[in-house]
């Protein structure tokens, strides 16, 4: 998946086995809203690596950022990517989502393996963010798109830290099918204003996911920035992941860490939604007992 991250980015395209553009437009409402944050579409410009970890693969992370104005329930997603042409759909068999805040936050101080760590992702995600598919807290749907889909460049395996030197230039194009997944989050993420970094990743039976700020296991907890670092140049380009995000916002939420935080929230989703049991089944809960739980760790940072 590929969008542009907060390094003012201007192309879009990301590979699912990856491939994803974020088009971005967020609704910010007086009272409740509905909110969507939308890159766009592939433009075939470039793929990163999304893959879990796997005999012989080192696990490989793409993300790209995203910002709230207020608080909001995040209910879904989608993604587009690459797979190995010919893969069948059935072959897509889980999706892991994790949320990150932007450095330094949950970090660390500063690496020396790395440019710069200026507006990347955070050492460790949100653990209160992530959604497992095969933990039951999110569904998926995976929808072919086109058959013959060409990315002209791509950083699969040449994700490097200092001294060796990391701007390989990309390891040049690949062709395979498009895919779009949409995601349902069975336990809606709950997130107070401010910003953030989306990264999804997606687990193919013999196949990656391509897919703004790369790492792998020997990086990490760095990142490194797809266009600036990794493709470089005397004009480095810049790119974005195809993703979107949609939910709820919550415009009189309490705030977190306060003691009236769970109060005040419980107040405004009564009175935006006329009664909790309705808040639930708007925001995509179980149960009244999960739409409280969701908002207890929400006030508990």
């Amino acid at each position: 998946m590929i969008k542009t991250i907060r390094i003012a980015l201007t192309s879009r395209v990301s590979l699912v086995g990856a491939l994803l553009t974020l088009g971005v437009s967020l609704a910010t409402p007086a009272w409740a809203a509905s909110f969507t944050f939308n890159t766009g579409a592939p433009d075939g410009k470039l793929g990163a690596l999304s893959r879990r970890p796997g005999p012989g693969k080192i696990e490989t992370e793409t993300a790209d950022d995203f910002v709230l104005q207020q608080t909001t329930v995040i209910k879904g997603a989608t993604v587009n990517g690459l797979i190995r042409t010919g893969t069948p759909l059935v072959n897509i068999f889980n999706v892991e989502v994790e949320v990150y805040h932007v450095f330094p936050v949950d970090s660390a101080n500063g690496s020396i393996h790395v440019p710069s760590r200026v507006n990347s992702p955070s050492d460790v995600e949100i653990a209160s963010a992530t959604r497992d598919g095969s933990a039951g807290a999110l569904s998926f749907l995976s929808t072919a798109v086109s058959s013959n889909f060409t990315v002209t460049n791509t950083v699969v395996n040449g994700i490097h830290k200092l001294p060796t030197p990391v701007a390989t230039m990309g390891e040049g194009p690949a062709t395979g099918d498009e895919v779009q997944i949409t995601i349902n989050f069975t336990k809606p993420i709950v997130l107070p204003a401010g910003n953030y970094f989306f990264r999804p990743e997606v687990e193919v039976i013999n196949g990656d996911d391509r897919q703004a700020w790369i790492r792998n296991s020997n990086l990490a907890p760095d990142w490194l920035r797809i266009g600036t670092d990794i493709i470089g140049g005397a004009t480095p380009p810049t790119f974005e992941m195809t993703f979107s995000l949609t939910g709820e916002t919550i415009p009189e939420a309490g705030t977190p860490g306060q003691a009236a935080c769970h109060g005040q929230t419980t107040s405004a989703l009564a009175h935006q939604f006329g009664g909790i049991l309705s808040a639930s089944s708007a925001l995509g809960f179980s149960s009244v007992q999960a739409l409280q739980d969701a908002f207890r760790a929400f006030c508990e940072p």
